[in-house]
């Protein structure tokens, strides 16, 4: 019988713990375990509050300023030292960091990281990069395990001595397939129609999505620009910019597709339906310039859609070239309208990348799974 252990899972923002941990928390609660949560406070968190989890403020900051990553790292390391943890589980760059160093200074047992995407291999300023690279090989230090989403990461990370000795564990990016899910009765295709109607896009348009966040490296003026290319396609876009994103807005990009797409280009905004969304639409597109392994694209193949996306770590771990989807070059304009005519134009191609798709995020992707690499990977 596994031991109860009290686990802190950190994350620098409300936003990753609503959207991609509360799986893992309550998987790991169900096994007996305490669970509780670090993050800088926000409304993103009161589902979890909801479910009970424990919540403790932490003021991380998502940029390079050093003076509150260091308030930061004494809260959070005044918290560990009080409450005495068995397992510290740091995700994403910035709190990944800092619980990992706090945890070492608190002589917590067990510290675990999961790189959702290293930050230094992300295009960029070569300074910035190597700076980044060396809080990485830090805070690498303290870490007892080490998860990875994609397959190729790990390698980079045992590569770079990012590792511990046993190497790096690539656990995948999960979705709950009862919720993602294709058009399977009448019900979903009423849904489909409504979803439709109240977007202003005929029943009968052919719907290209992207959900994300509304940062430039995500690729949206790449797909604007090739959409300009595909008369028939209308393009939904899914997702907003926080507060704690930086880089440049993309109020001019969009400003700009509004005049070339007119109706065609519909912003639907922050949504907590995006499965319904999916199975509104036609084809995923994801021109992202970097992932670690992008779980919207598992939620988008597990809905049963093709999908187009950028050649790049992790997202060529999901997508099949020619089976599930299509993969092009990043910054590619004209191999992504290329990429994307055909599956505009045959409803039949469509059918047949979803079906494949589907079939392959069941086998890969499915939330379950992900998760219990990481419970047996732990002992838990």
């Amino acid at each position: 019988m596994t031991i109860p252990k009290r686990i802190l899972q950190v994350a620098a923002i409300d936003f990753q713990v609503r959207h991609f941990l509360l799986p893992l928390m309550r998987a790991l609660r169900d096994r007996g375990h305490i669970v509780e949560v670090a993050a800088a406070d926000g409304s993103d968190l009161d589902p979890a509050r909801a479910e009970g989890f424990p919540i403790h403020p932490v003021p991380f900051a998502r940029s390079l300023d050093l003076a509150a990553h260091f308030r930061a790292y004494r809260r959070l390391r005044e918290l560990l030292r009080r409450e005495r943890f068995d397992i510290v589980h740091g995700h994403y760059p910035v709190a990944g960091h800092i619980a990992r160093l706090a945890a070492r200074a608190a002589r917590v047992p067990e510290i675990v990281y999961t790189s959702h995407g290293y930050s230094f291999l992300k295009p960029g300023n070569p300074v910035v990069r190597a700076l980044m690279f060396g809080a990485e090989a830090l805070a690498a230090r303290c870490q007892t395990t080490l998860f990875t989403q994609s397959s190729e990461e790990a390698r980079v990370a045992e590569r770079l001595h990012l590792a511990p000795r046993r190497g790096a564990i690539a656990i995948g990016n999960g979705v709950d397939p009862a919720r993602f899910h294709p058009v399977r009765d009448e019900a979903d295709r009423t849904d489909r129609a409504r979803l439709r109607a109240e977007a202003g896009t005929p029943e009968d348009a052919v719907v290209l999505v992207i959900v994300s966040r509304l940062v430039a490296h995500k690729g949206h003026a790449e797909l604007f620009a090739a959409a300009e290319r595909l008369p028939a396609a209308h393009v939904w876009v899914v997702g907003e910019r926080l507060a704690s994103d930086h880089g440049a807005r993309l109020d001019a990009v969009i400003a700009r597709a509004r005049q070339t797409l007119g109706a065609r280009l519909v912003l639907l905004g922050r949504r907590t339906d995006v499965e319904r969304v999916l199975r509104a639409a036609d084809i995923f597109v994801l021109p992202s310039h970097f992932e670690g392994m992008p779980r919207t694209v598992a939620e988008a193949m597990m809905s049963g859609l093709p999908v187009v996306a950028t050649d790049i770590r992790g997202t060529r771990e999901q997508v099949v070239e020619g089976e599930t989807g299509h993969l092009v070059p990043v910054g590619d304009v004209a191999a992504l309208a290329e990429a994307l005519a055909p599956l505009v134009a045959d409803a039949t191609l469509r059918a047949r990348y979803g079906t494949a798709a589907r079939v392959r995020a069941e086998a890969l992707f499915d939330e379950r799974a992900v998760i219990a690499r990481q419970l047996e990977a732990l002992g838990l």
